[in-house]
Protein backbone atom coordinates (compact mmCIF):
# COMPACT_ATOMS: atom_id res chain seq x y z
CA UNK A 1 0.00 0.00 0.00
CA UNK A 2 1.23 3.38 -0.80
CA UNK A 3 0.55 6.53 0.97
CA UNK A 4 0.97 9.90 -0.55
CA UNK A 5 2.51 12.47 2.47
CA UNK A 6 4.09 15.16 3.43
CA UNK A 7 6.66 13.65 5.95
CA UNK A 8 7.34 10.15 4.78
CA UNK A 9 9.61 9.55 7.77
CA UNK A 10 7.19 10.81 10.26
CA UNK A 11 4.09 9.02 9.24
CA UNK A 12 6.25 5.79 9.14
CA UNK A 13 7.30 6.48 12.15
CA UNK A 14 3.54 6.25 13.53
CA UNK A 15 2.52 3.52 11.16
CA UNK A 16 5.12 1.65 12.70
CA UNK A 17 3.58 2.49 16.28
CA UNK A 18 0.31 1.57 15.13
CA UNK A 19 0.73 -1.03 13.57
CA UNK A 20 3.87 -2.93 15.43
CA UNK A 21 5.90 -2.31 12.15
CA UNK A 22 9.52 -1.94 11.83
CA UNK A 23 10.70 0.30 9.10
CA UNK A 24 12.65 -2.18 6.26
CA UNK A 25 13.45 0.24 3.30
CA UNK A 26 14.28 3.82 2.82
CA UNK A 27 15.28 6.49 0.30
CA UNK A 28 14.91 10.01 -0.40
CA UNK A 29 11.70 11.11 -0.46
CA UNK A 30 10.03 7.25 0.10
CA UNK A 31 9.79 4.90 3.66
CA UNK A 32 8.88 1.64 3.68
CA UNK A 33 7.59 -0.29 6.70
CA UNK A 34 6.02 -3.85 7.44
CA UNK A 35 6.44 -6.15 10.13
CA UNK A 36 9.26 -8.95 8.21
CA UNK A 37 11.78 -8.04 5.53
CA UNK A 38 11.03 -9.86 2.27
CA UNK A 39 14.13 -11.73 0.38
CA UNK A 40 13.81 -12.36 -2.94
CA UNK A 41 12.69 -16.27 -2.85
CA UNK A 42 9.06 -14.89 -0.90
CA UNK A 43 8.59 -12.33 -3.31
CA UNK A 44 9.21 -15.34 -6.11
CA UNK A 45 7.18 -17.60 -4.25
CA UNK A 46 4.42 -14.94 -3.59
CA UNK A 47 4.48 -15.24 0.17
CA UNK A 48 3.89 -11.80 0.32
CA UNK A 49 2.55 -10.08 3.70
CA UNK A 50 1.40 -6.49 2.37
CA UNK A 51 3.49 -3.78 3.43
CA UNK A 52 3.06 0.45 3.55
CA UNK A 53 5.59 2.95 1.38
CA UNK A 54 5.41 6.60 2.47
CA UNK A 55 5.86 8.75 -0.05
CA UNK A 56 6.80 12.34 -0.38
CA UNK A 57 4.63 14.75 -2.28
CA UNK A 58 4.29 18.38 -2.24
CA UNK A 59 0.04 18.77 -2.79
CA UNK A 60 -1.71 18.18 0.52
CA UNK A 61 -4.82 15.94 1.51
CA UNK A 62 -8.24 17.36 0.36
CA UNK A 63 -10.90 15.11 0.73
CA UNK A 64 -11.65 11.85 2.78
CA UNK A 65 -9.43 9.12 2.06
CA UNK A 66 -10.88 6.25 -0.51
CA UNK A 67 -9.12 3.68 1.59
CA UNK A 68 -8.16 3.54 4.98
CA UNK A 69 -7.49 0.59 7.20
CA UNK A 70 -9.26 -0.27 10.33
CA UNK A 71 -7.19 -1.00 13.70
CA UNK A 72 -8.53 -3.53 15.59
CA UNK A 73 -8.37 -3.34 19.46
CA UNK A 74 -6.91 -6.39 20.24
CA UNK A 75 -7.01 -7.89 24.51
CA UNK A 76 -8.89 -4.22 25.08
CA UNK A 77 -11.47 -2.19 24.64
CA UNK A 78 -12.09 0.17 21.59
CA UNK A 79 -11.60 2.89 23.90
CA UNK A 80 -8.56 2.04 25.30
CA UNK A 81 -7.53 1.77 21.40
CA UNK A 82 -8.34 5.06 20.96
CA UNK A 83 -6.68 6.37 23.32
CA UNK A 84 -3.51 4.53 22.21
CA UNK A 85 -3.89 6.34 19.17
CA UNK A 86 -4.37 9.32 20.57
CA UNK A 87 -1.17 9.09 22.79
CA UNK A 88 0.54 8.39 19.26
CA UNK A 89 -0.56 11.62 17.69
CA UNK A 90 -3.80 10.47 16.06
CA UNK A 91 -7.22 12.58 16.66
CA UNK A 92 -10.35 11.52 16.70
CA UNK A 93 -12.53 12.92 13.69
CA UNK A 94 -15.94 13.50 12.48
CA UNK A 95 -16.56 12.53 8.75
CA UNK A 96 -19.89 12.63 8.78
CA UNK A 97 -20.73 9.86 10.16
CA UNK A 98 -22.90 9.99 12.49
CA UNK A 99 -23.79 9.01 16.28
CA UNK A 100 -24.01 5.99 17.52
CA UNK A 101 -21.92 3.78 14.52
CA UNK A 102 -19.85 0.96 15.20
CA UNK A 103 -16.70 2.66 14.93
CA UNK A 104 -14.62 5.53 15.78
CA UNK A 105 -12.82 7.43 13.34
CA UNK A 106 -9.57 8.63 14.01
CA UNK A 107 -7.20 11.11 11.57
CA UNK A 108 -3.35 10.74 11.85
CA UNK A 109 -1.25 13.31 12.01
CA UNK A 110 -1.40 14.17 8.02
CA UNK A 111 -5.26 13.50 8.48
CA UNK A 112 -5.63 10.14 6.95
CA UNK A 113 -8.57 8.69 8.08
CA UNK A 114 -8.40 5.21 9.98
CA UNK A 115 -11.32 3.22 11.75
CA UNK A 116 -11.47 1.49 14.77
CA UNK A 117 -13.88 -0.82 15.17
CA UNK A 118 -16.29 -0.59 18.58
CA UNK A 119 -15.53 -4.03 20.65
CA UNK A 120 -18.34 -6.11 22.36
Amino acid sequence: MVVDCHDPEQLAAFGCAVLGFMVIDRSEGKVEIGFWVPTVEEVRARQLAPTMVFIGVLEGKTVKNRLHLDVSPIGGTTDDEVDRLVGLGAAKVDVGQGPGRSWVVMAGPEGNESDVPRTG
